[in-house]
């Protein structure tokens, strides 16, 4: 992997709904390979989203209160 593919899937993370009602994010590590790597921890039959880490709130007062949303 090229640093400038490693990059680009370190910009991105996965969402999902868990089974609490809450939001699940997924960060690929430095050794993840591609984001097609990192979709096969989604838990099966869970829908999911692609997102910019950039979309993810910093700040995690009211991450309990996050629910996924289908686009």
């Amino acid at each position: 992997m090229t640093m400038n593919e490693e990059n680009q899937v370190l910009n991105y993370r996965i969402i999902y709904p868990n089974n609490e009602g809450g939001v699940s994010i997924l960060v690929p590590s430095k050794e993840c390979p591609s984001i097609e790597r990192l979709i096969q921890d989604v838990p099966d039959g869970k829908p999911y989203q692609v997102v910019l880490a950039s979309d993810i709130p910093e700040d995690r007062t009211y991450r309990d209160a996050w629910i996924y949303e289908e686009e």
